[in-house]
């Protein structure tokens, strides 16, 4: 990996930087769609290249259940396999020690998994997990981290942090003495829950082993904690993470998070809601979602949003065409899911010009206002961006929404 800052804010911790890795260049910060088993949804890797895209995710756990490391082997690689000539990067199938714990049994040697698919038992340790990811062949491979929910409290979140430093030491050997560092590039996953002295322990130990790795991501949240504590661990550890390393936000998609994030000094960010959110029949646009199954789409001959170049838009599809075939015909399904993935690519293909420009809060405040002026802006986007000096209240009369703040189209009213 060459990893270089090549701009930064001049009031928040946003940054631009260029990743090189093996498969091309990769303009920071980004959002990363999820490809869970090789594929986004619907698309094609061609159709998703054309969109701008240089870098997304594959599921280390289920790739490893289905097709298997045989068939990834034989192909050369998950890029071959899938027909993807871009940036990879894996997870390590941590996560899925929450999303199936009742399948699963953690022990100091690994994860017991119970295949959701034939019953059979599957143990993934450290070193099978980073094993698995170089028969997947990912530009970044993760460590296989203790992962358990943000809502976890207790000496469970301990026991969990300190297992994942263990765990990231396992993976660092097994990794180094595979000859792959040249190929594959490593980083390590802060954990620690909620709690601030763990998170802190945690930063220590893995800023110690710097040199060993690639990059890190801020783990354990976007598991339905309060947003203002969300806020609050983002910035504790992209605070303190190294400057010379990307850092990576896991499991965050919506815009006001995207953001956010990158103002406190994140470059790059996952989740699967542009995508699935898109199957759903809702289009994602700059001034809040599009809920086409609605009835009041019926007779309306505008495309999602006249302004966005993707191909849905500018063909002149209508939102009453949409409104007619979405969730039904799998034709609608992917039109918003090309549309989507291309206003994710927008919010922060702006978020970078407006940092190498100079205009990084005028930016803020600009989508923050668009987006949220007719129903009222987050309390906890409006702390979370005063805390690296952005005010989204000056000069505007905006009220103040407690709580999350999501903003959705639930009824034709809305």
């Amino acid at each position: 990996m060459q990893f270089e800052v090549i701009a930064k804010c001049h009031t928040t911790r946003a940054r631009v930087c260029r990743m090189k890795l093996a498969h091309g260049i990769t303009m920071l910060p980004t959002f990363m769609p999820v490809a869970t088993q090789g594929a986004i949804k619907g698309l094609t890797p061609q159709q998703v290249e054309s969109l701008g895209i240089t870098l997304m995710l594959n599921n280390t756990y289920h790739l490893n259940l289905r097709p298997g490391i045989k068939v990834l082997d034989e192909a050369g690689g998950a890029h071959k396999f899938q027909g993807w000539n871009r940036n990879l990067l894996t997870d390590s199938g941590g996560f899925q020690l929450v999303s199936l714990s009742k399948f699963t049994n953690i022990t100091e040697d690994g994860a017991l998994f119970t295949s959701p698919f034939n019953g059979e038992p599957t143990m993934l340790t450290p070193e099978e997990s980073i094993s698995i990811q170089h028969s997947i062949g990912a530009d970044i491979i993760m460590q296989l981290d203790d992962v358990v929910s943000s809502l976890t409290v207790g000496p469970r979140v301990d026991e969990a942090m300190h297992r994942s430093v263990r765990w990231l030491d396992r993976c660092i050997e097994q990794h180094e003495k595979s000859g792959r560092k040249d190929k594959q590039n490593l980083f390590a996953i802060v954990q620690g829950g909620l709690e601030p002295a763990l998170r802190d322990l945690c930063l220590d130990a893995m800023i110690e082993r710097k040199d060993r790795v690639a990059g890190y991501a801020i783990g354990g949240l976007s598991g339905g904690e309060e947003k203002g504590v969300f806020f609050d661990c983002i910035k504790q550890c992209a605070d303190r993470l190294p400057s010379d390393r990307p850092r990576y936000s896991m499991g965050v998609g919506f815009a006001e998070d995207l953001l956010v994030c990158v103002a406190l000094g994140v470059d790059m960010a996952d989740c699967v809601f542009p995508t699935r959110t898109a199957r759903f029949g809702v289009a994602l646009t700059f001034k809040g979602p599009l809920n086409l199954k609605l009835g009041k789409h019926t007779k309306s001959m505008e495309p999602i949003d006249k302004n966005c170049p993707c191909p849905t838009c500018t063909s002149g599809m209508s939102r009453a065409m949409l409104h007619h075939i979405v969730t039904i015909e799998t034709a609608g399904a992917h039109a918003v899911t090309i549309h989507n993935l291309v206003f994710q690519a927008r919010v922060m293909g702006s978020a970078r010009d407006a940092i190498l420009e100079g205009r990084f809060p005028e930016y803020l405040r600009s989508f923050f206002y668009n987006y949220f002026g007719d129903t009222g802006y987050p309390e906890w986007c409006v702390n979370a961006l005063r805390s690296v000096g952005v005010d989204l209240m000056q000069g505007v009369d905006v009220p103040l929404i407690q709580g999350s703040g999501v903003k959705w189209e639930y009824s034709d009213a809305a």
